[in-house]
Order: structure tokens, then C-alpha cells, then sequence
């Protein structure tokens, strides 16, 4: 079907998912469009929260108590109805959870540009919510194999259609508040655990039966109601028709308010500077060091303080009754909650403060004071102090999420701005590969030293010395990062080339708001607004409940 662009005109409308269908006509809000974007990275956000299923999954035959076998290996353990899985086997679903979100971001980054955000919102909204359904089966079955194609890939590819898709749409909505606006969308993602940790905790303890430790049903429960927040979330993107702007505002003159170099590196050569790879080590030993630490942050916290969490500190995990541990594994998820919390806090505060004090010595002090707090870890563990514990693990998490925030910025201060989106694309395998580093070092390093009969309160002290060495990497890289030789910069003559098209383009096109985008916090809006706050103030209050409840 033809479309006639136009604002006054109008046009006709593709499709139901096609980009033509979601340009906005006179008298949008744009602000509607922030809470769509966060009704979907919310709910996909809940993959940094998936901690929380591990060691219920760990004793889904036994219930009570895991049923091992000696010598199960991971091939084994992907087939096998009659062992329960290791909390080691488990964590390959959040590997695989980055790694497809970094790999997917980077494919089909081109088509969400040509399909629309819509379509693409559509698209991970199945994948996502279909990728959780077909882990139930796997639950139900008690087929590993199952859970991690469900979950983990069809799961994964899902994260990162959702991941990218409302960014650039943002961007183009609110390009007086660009950093406003794209905070808005990573925020989401940062705070999916807050709400979904303790939402599934409640689930499972609902759904737990005598037979059932309740994850796969509540894994059908969270599937079904990810699946009408993302649904509508997309069905709530708009696009702004071209030559749209904001009602007053004229683009800046001066590029030199907006980026520190004055060059741009083209994208077929920003791979072949070493910058660029110093930059990916930077970001691949920080996500990794936080990853892992996310990924097992619910089973760390249970397993060195058990029964202090509940005010019995003479026992330790493995003497815990059933009920115990579901105690115990309430106060968890609000440990992933708070972690959450300051994992969104992070993303403002750091990337704020990088504007001050520079990209470069940002990321000096993510990697300096992570390897002091790292450090300092076991120490909190064995004083039993869990008000310092968690303290570490929530600055820690702030660096995390931080270092995402900033990351762009720094491709734009080496590389320039004319690919930087591009650029961060191919980038983000570095998340990929921390996916697979991050999570693999954490498990299996916990599952040799309970092996070797070191007590759970303590498996997880030479990890964090690892976890040290990786960001003593990313603190190398960093200071080996440098201004680019000039021969890797584009001419200006093949700049203007570029440009040429896009400039003669947009001199053809009338500018104006077209009475779009107005209205502020209207009645639609502000009730858009509501159906996202809610979910988050209830996540805030239960995290701050749960956090009292670590110091009670």
C-alpha cells in the first residue's frame, strides 16, 4: 500500500505494524511515547532479576532438598529428567541471555531503522514473552535443553529487538533533551529486576506445592502479563513525520558544544584503530565483573549470611528447613531489587558526572574503586557485616550500570558523531562476549570450590579476586586509550559529500511542529504515565522493604 507523505494532506496507512502506520499526526503527545518505551524495557529488563529462579530450579525434583548426581556433565545435565540442575547449568541461560541481546542489536539494528519501532516491539514482544513459555515447557519436562533455547536464545533475541527499539525513536522525539530521552529508555531496563524479582518470589511461593517449587506457572504468569505491557508498549510508538521539531526549539549552530572532536571516523575504519578495541576491552572487563556479580547476586547473598538473614546466624544454608530458605529467599529478592535500583540510579549519576570530569577518568574510577570494593567483599562477608555487604555490591552496580551510560559518549569524544550509533552498535558484542565471561567465571568457579568442600559462606571469595583481575584489565586498556592519529579521519570534502544528500533532503522539507507533540502531562499522558510509575513505586517499596529487612 503507497503512503502520501504530508503532515496537512495526510496519508494513507500501511499495514498495522508498517512504519507508515505509526506517523504522528496533529495533536500527539509526545509524551506519550516515553512510557511505551519503558512498558517494554521493564518487562525485559526482568533478565538481570532471573537470579532469583536459580535455586528453586536447583532442587526442582527434590523439592525440599536438590537431588544430585556425581559427575554429571553439562551435556548430561541438558538432557537428564532425573537430576536436578547445578546452579552452574542454570547460568548459561543468562549467558545466553547477552549474548544473543548483543548479537541481535547488532543484525538487525539496519531493519528496525527500515521496519519501524512498532514492528520491531512486536517482534521481541513474542520472542521475550515466548522465549519465558517455552522455558515453562522445559520446567514441566525438566529438560534443560528446552530452557535454554526458550529462554535463553528465543529469550535473548527478544531482549535486544526490545533493547534498541524505542532509542533512536526517542531520540528523534525529543532531540532538545537527548540525554533526557535516552536515559528514560535505559533506565527501564536497568530497573526490570527491582519489579520482577520480588514479583516472581511472590509467584513462587504461591504456586509451590509439595510437587512443584511453582517457576514454571510462574513463569506462565510473568509471560502472559510481559506480554500486554509490551504489546501495548508498542502499539504505543509513534514516529515524528520529517522536518518535525519541537515547537520553538531551532537545532544548535555550534557543534562544538555537543562534541569534544572535530572529526568523524567513517564506520569501515573505526574497527581498525586500536582505540576502538581498548574501548571494547574497557566496556567487555566492566560488564563482565558486574554481570557476573548480578547473575548470582540472589543465591551470593543466601548463601554467605543464611540464617543471619533471619536472625539465626548459627545456621548455615545447607541447615536450613524448607520454609527457611523461602525466607531467606524473599529477602534476596529484594537484595536483586536494591541492586536494580541503584543499577538505573547509576546510568544518571556516572554519565552525568563523566560531562565533568571526562569520559576517561569516569571510567578510571569505575575500574580503581571496583577493584577496592572487590576486594573489600570478602572481608564484609566473613565480619558478617551485611549493611557494608551490600553497600559494596550497590556502588558496584551503579559503575555497572554507569559505564553503560557513558560508553556512547566516549565513542563520540575519540571517533566523532557522524557514526557514533553505528559504532556502538559493532561495540556492543563486547556485552555479548561479557555475557559469556562474566556469568561462566562466577558459576563454575562457585561450583569447584563447593566441590572441594569449601563452606558456602565462602565459595564466593576467590571469585571476587578474579573478578578484581578483570578490571585490573579494563584499567590498562583504559589508560592506553589515546586522541586518533589524524590519518583516520574523514576529509572534510568527504564529509560534505556525505551530508550532501541528507542536506539538499532536508532543504526541501518544510520544518515546523505541525501542531505535534504538544499537550505535556494531559489527562492521556499522565495516565500513560501512571500504568509505568505504579509497577516502579511498588518495586521501590518493596526493594526499601526488603533492604530493612537485610538489617533487621
Amino acid at each position: 500500500m503507497t503512503t502520501t507523505t504530508g503532515v496537512e494532506g495526510g496519508y494513507s496507512e500501511g499495514g498495522l505494524l508498517d512504519r507508515e502506520r505509526i506517523i504522528a499526526k496533529p495533536g500527539f503527545n509526545r509524551w506519550l511515547v516515553p512510557p511505551a518505551a519503558l512498558a517494554i524495557h521493564l518487562c525485559i529488563g526482568m533478565a538481570y532479576g532471573f537470579s532469583v529462579f536459580w535455586l528453586p530450579l536447583s532442587r526442582a525434583i527434590g523439592i525440599q532438598q536438590s537431588v544430585t548426581c556425581e559427575g554429571m556433565s553439562l551435556v548430561t545435565a541438558l538432557f537428564t529428567a532425573s537430576c536436578d540442575w547445578r546452579v552452574a547449568d542454570l547460568g548459561w541461560i543468562y549467558t545466553l541471555f547477552f549474548v544473543f541481546l548483543g548479537c541481535s542489536a547488532a543484525i538487525w539494528g539496519g531493519w528496525l531503522e527500515k521496519a519501524g519501532p512498532r514492528k520491531a516491539g512486536v517482534v521481541s514482544t513474542f520472542c521475550w514473552c515466548g522465549g519465558i513459555a517455552v522455558a515453562a515447557v522445559g520446567v514441566m519436562t525438566h529438560q534443560l535443553w528446552l530452557m535454554w533455547l526458550g529462554a535463553g536464545v528465543i529469550g535473548g533475541i527478544g531482549l535486544g529487538l526490545g533493547y534498541i527499539s524505542p532509542v533512536s525513536t526517542l531520540i528523534k522525539w525529543f532531540p532538545d533533551r537527548r540525554g533526557m530521552a535516552t536515559g528514560m529508555a535505559i533506565m527501564g531496563f536497568g530497573g526490570g529486576a527491582m519489579i520482577g524479582a520480588p514479583l516472581a518470589d511472590r509467584l513462587m511461593r504461591y504456586f509451590a506445592t509439595p510437587e512443584s517449587v511453582g517457576v514454571w506457572e510462574t513463569f506462565l504468569v510473568m509471560a502472559a502479563i510481559y506480554f500486554v505491557f509490551m504489546l501495548g508498549g508498542a502499539f504505543g510508538y509513534r514516529l515524528p513525520p520529517a522536518g518535525w521539531r519541537p515547537e520553538g526549539w531551532t537545532p544548535p549552530q555550534s557543534k562544538a558544544t555537543t562534541m569534544i572532536t572535530q572529526h568523524h571516523v567513517h564506520l569501515s575504519n573505526a574497527h581498525k584503530t586500536p582505540q576502538f578495541w581498548m574501548i571494547w576491552i574497557v566496556l567487555c572487563m566492566n560488564v563482565s565483573a558486574g554481570i557476573g556479580v548480578i547473575g548470582m547476586a540472589s543465591p551470593m547473598l543466601q548463601e554467605i549470611f543464611s540464617g543471619k538473614l533471619i536472625g539465626l546466624p548459627e545456621l548455615t544454608f545447607t541447615d536450613l528447613s524448607g520454609e527457611q530458605k523461602a525466607a531467606i529467599a524473599a529477602i534476596a529478592a529484594g537484595f536483586t531489587g536494591l541492586l536494580s535500583l541503584f543499577n538505573i540510579a547509576g546510568r544518571f549519576f556516572w554519565a552525568s558526572l563523566s560531562d565533568r570530569i571526562g569520559r576517561k577518568n569516569t571510567y578510571f574510577t569505575f575500574f580503581l574503586l571496583g577493584i577496592v570494593l572487590y576486594a573489600l567483599a570478602p572481608t564484609a562477608a566473613q565480619l558478617g557485616n551485611q549493611l557494608l555487604f551490600v553497600a559494596i555490591f550497590a556502588v558496584i552496580l551503579s559503575m555497572y550500570g554507569g559505564g553503560f551510560a557513558t560508553v556512547p559518549a566516549y565513542l563520540a569524544d575519540i571517533f566523532g558523531t557522524q557514526f557514533v550509533g553505528a559504532i556502538h552498535g559493532r561495540l556492543l558484542t563486547a556485552w555479548a562476549t561479557a555475557g559469556i565471561l562474566g556469568p561462566v567465571v562466577v558459576n563454575y568457579i562457585r561450583e569447584a570450590q563447593i566441590n572441594a568442600g569449601i563452606p558456602r559462606a565462602q565459595v564466593y571469595d576467590f571469585t571476587m579476586y578474579i573478578l578484581c583481575g578483570m578490571l585490573l584489565i579494563g584499567l590498562i586498556a583504559n589508560a592506553l586509550v589515546r586522541p586518533l592519529d589524524k590519518k583516520w579521519y574523514m576529509s572534510d570534502a568527504e564529509v560534505a559529500a556525505l551530508q550532501a544528500k541528507a542536506r539538499t533532503a532536508d532543504a526541501n522539507i518544510a520544518h515546523g511542529s505541525f501542531g505535534i507533540g504538544k499537550g505535556g502531562l494531559d489527562a492521556k499522558a499522565a495516565l500513560a504515565w501512571a500504568v509505568m510509575v505504579i509497577p516502579i513505586l511498588w518495586g521501590v517499596w518493596i526493594t526499601l522493604e526488603k533492604t530493612a529487612a537485610l538489617f533487621g
